[in-house]
């Protein structure tokens, strides 16, 4: 990792704000919850630190013009032996892929996955009004979203698709062998994120000395902690029961796709309570919600009230919006929803979920049978929900820009 321009501003912008808005995890980050002045330095120096293999290979693509795009994917999805006189930048890229960490387990992976499944529904309303409403509070990264049009208006619907694209793919059974969909969509993204990072340096008036690269460590970390140690945490608070061994797979399965997605060893979440602290840090040195934040926040909160249904249309739609915002307060807390110009609402719903999962998941699944059924449920739920997400159409990860 390199450093290339001091310490962004963004950095503990609003010691205030950050402290409210990450309140309700500083119970899960004791007993030390705040940063020391060695692992302050740490996460400022994170916001400058690139993944510098795959810089270097857009690099190669952009400016060298010694690998181009057709040649990668060969190399992803047939291997790099495939691809004709392939030049060394990219042998030496699918060589560090390949290089799988002596830390990786195959069969702990198998079981995170697994348990991923098992959560079902909850596990998609988790990862929208958990992990992706709640990093809008970090307003750092945004315009990166925003100036793509990515994640705003009807294109919302899409963008979610797509990430959930990539997490069925992840925690499909063998979905991170080396040609499963798991590790080539991650990949992919990951020489996205490249490109995006190049485009908004090299192409845009983006202002490196506030807000730190346009892709960097400290966001990565901030965004896989999401996907894993907050996941569990939202996902605990709406009735999943998980052994110690099943949490601690699906970290370990979440670290496995942090690698695979360059983010450094340093911030890859192997320990639940070491990875909530660190969430904890991420969070509240964070700079506040902007409007870029409200705006995405806003695009998401609203989908449900864009998508069609068969039968009571109206009816539906308001339920479903109602169900979401019942959610997001109960998930993130007051706070972090008023941030976002979120309508507060009772936990109706979480303590409905809390009720039938209680039931399925800490009283059903303790008998064989009844695990087996669980886990059959949880995975079907996944597959109609990747089935009506976009009437019917599956979506995969969006292209790399050209």
């Amino acid at each position: 990792m390199t450093t290339t321009a001091p310490g962004p501003t963004r950095y503990m912008r609003d010691r205030v704000h950050g402290a409210r808005i990450t309140r309700p995890l500083r119970p899960f980050a004791w007993p030390a919850p705040d940063a020391t002045p060695t692992e302050e330095i740490r996460l400022r120096r994170a916001l400058l630190e690139r993944d510098e293999p795959t810089a270097a290979l857009v690099r190669a693509m952009r400016e060298d013009r010694t690998v181009t795009m057709t040649q990668f994917r060969t190399a992803l999805h047939r291997g790099v032996d495939a691809v004709t006189d392939a030049p060394a930048a990219l042998r030496d890229y699918f060589a560090m892929l390949d290089d799988t960490p002596d830390w990786v387990d195959r069969d702990t992976i198998a079981l995170g996955a697994r348990t991923l499944r098992r959560v079902g529904k909850d596990a998609g309303d988790v990862l929208a009004y958990g992990s992706l409403l709640g990093g809008y509070n970090n307003s750092g990264p945004l315009p990166v979203l925003t100036g793509s049009g990515r994640l705003t208006g009807d294109r919302t619907v899409r963008r979610i698709a797509e990430t959930a694209a990539w997490w069925n793919g992840c925690v499909a059974d063998d979905g991170l062998e080396r040609y499963g969909d798991g590790f080539t969509l991650s990949v992919h993204v990951r020489l996205m994120h490249a490109f995006v990072d190049y485009h908004h340096e090299h192409e845009t008036e983006w202002d490196t000395a506030d807000r730190g690269l346009p892709i960097n460590q400290f966001d990565q970390a901030g965004t896989l902690g999401l996907f894993s140690v907050t996941f569990l945490l939202h996902t605990r608070v709406l009735g999943m029961r998980y052994t110690r061994r099943e949490a601690d797979a699906v970290l370990h399965l979440w670290c496995y796709v942090g690698w695979l997605m360059g983010v450094d060893e340093h911030w890859l979440p192997f320990d639940e309570r070491a990875g909530l602290r660190m969430m904890y840090q991420i969070g509240a040195s964070s700079p506040p919600a902007d409007e870029n934040s409200r705006d995405l926040a806003a695009a998401l909160i609203d989908v449900p009230l864009r998508t069609d249904h068969a039968r009571f249309r109206r009816l539906r739609r308001r339920y479903e919006y109602e169900r979401g915002l019942s959610l997001a307060t109960t998930l993130l807390g007051p706070a972090a929803v008023t941030a976002l110009d979120v309508p507060l609402r009772p936990p109706w719903y979480p303590a409905g979920r809390l009720a039938v999962n209680i039931a399925k998941h800490h009283v059903v699944s303790r008998f064989p049978s009844g695990r087996r059924w669980v886990q059959r449920h949880g995975e079907k739920q996944l597959r109609d929900a990747r089935q009506r997400i976009l009437g019917g159409e599956i979506a995969n990860v969006a292209p790399i820009p050209s």
